[in-house]
């Protein structure tokens, strides 16, 4: 089976899976050969290594869609338009705030706020979110026949497909509703069961906290509206038949377990599992008739077929326990390639082998 025929009628495609196992250049194959074939594709990637930029041959992406010169990808031609880009958190809270901000002077008070300035630069959280803020922006317009997602490994990436759920219930709960009223209860509660740590931390730093949170509420006011309402509409694009999530592997044991959890862990939050992608797969290779060795190359190259025979077997079982647990459901075997894959000519190699 083709990637194609398992991506026909979807909009969205999540790769997700264990660190290392070729999430970002299984996603960029898949763009490029779904752009091959007259799509509009979008592909996306929070990695900072910036290896999709590497494999696409480019020095950097940046954080918005950047159309990659068909020259630069022959001799694939190319039917479609291929895009790019890699997240950047910060900027990409930026312009979420020059967007959804009444005036561009509110929009500057609150990105020259100190609460907000923590908030956009933290590591936690912030590539979720903020990827929530990205794929809303790129599937909203419908400018894209297809956004393809690369995820962090598995176990963050539970963080991206919780983000929308857990921004509304933050804009909802009762805390922010506090804060939004900095003359109520609520505040003054906070400041009082807070004073004596907030004051010591104020002569410190000079950062009145309190002040700040009330300041950076203040002025977020009613565009928590706005944040609730594009995390729900993000919550049921992912939930929606249109998207589709890919569980990439490697037939190593431990991404191999990792690969059937989070799999597991998609079907019972209801997410639209579409199917998996095992790469750097070492194929059975049948032997040749022996040729006459000097004794010590002789047994050089016996003990190297021994050694791959073993990853070979390796494999199999790794396979075959994955098949059992996807309970029917597509996989996709990549062979292992002959180098590590950093540039076009290994990225075609990929695409060629998902689009057979």
């Amino acid at each position: 089976m083709s990637i194609a025929e398992l991506l026909e009628g979807k909009r969205v495609v999540i790769c997700a899976g264990a660190g290392g196992v070729g999430k970002t250049t299984t996603a960029a194959a898949i763009a490029l050969g779904m752009a091959a074939r007259g799509s509009k594709v979008a592909v996306v990637t929070i990695d900072p290594a910036r290896r999709l930029a590497s494999a696409l041959g480019l020095g950097e992406l940046d954080n918005q869609p950047r159309l990659i010169d068909p020259a630069r990808l022959a001799p694939l031609e190319l039917e479609g338009e291929l895009w790019a880009m890699m997240l950047d958190p910060k900027r990409t809270f930026d312009e979420l705030i020059d967007a959804v901000a009444p005036s561009a002077q509110r929009a500057q008070e609150i990105k020259g706020n100190r609460i907000y300035r923590q908030l956009s630069t933290a590591v936690a959280g912030s590539q979720e979110f903020t990827a929530i803020a990205k794929l809303h922006e790129l599937t909203s317009t419908g400018e894209y026949d297809l956004v393809v997602l690369d995820t962090p490994p598995s176990r963050n990436a539970l963080d991206f497909l919780d983000a929308p759920a857990r921004l509304e219930s933050f804009l909802e709960g009762g805390a922010l509703k506090a804060f939004l009223r900095p003359t109520g209860m609520g505040m003054r509660v906070l400041a009082l069961s807070t004073a004596p740590v907030l004051a010591a931390l104020r002569r410190v730093t000079g950062i009145d906290l309190v002040a700040d949170l009330s300041t950076f509420f203040t002025l977020l006011g009613t565009m928590t509206e706005s944040f609730d309402r594009r995390a729900r509409q993000v919550d049921r694009l992912l939930h929606s038949p249109t998207s589709g999530f890919l569980v990439i592997s490697s037939p190593q044991p431990r991404p191999t377990e990792e690969a059937i959890w989070f799999r597991g862990t998609l079907v019972q939050g209801g997410l639209p599992f579409t199917g998996a992608v095992v790469n750097r797969v070492h194929p059975a290779v049948e032997p040749g008739p022996p040729a006459p060795l000097p004794p010590a190359l002789g047994a050089k190259v016996a003990q190297a077929a021994h050694e791959y025979a073993a990853l070979v077997a390796r494999d199999a079982t790794s396979i075959e326990r994955l098949q059992r647990a996807l309970e029917g459901a597509p996989l996709l075997l990549v062979p292992e390639l002959s180098g590590d894959v950093h540039d076009l000519s290994g990225l075609l190699q990929i695409r060629e082998q998902l689009f057979r």
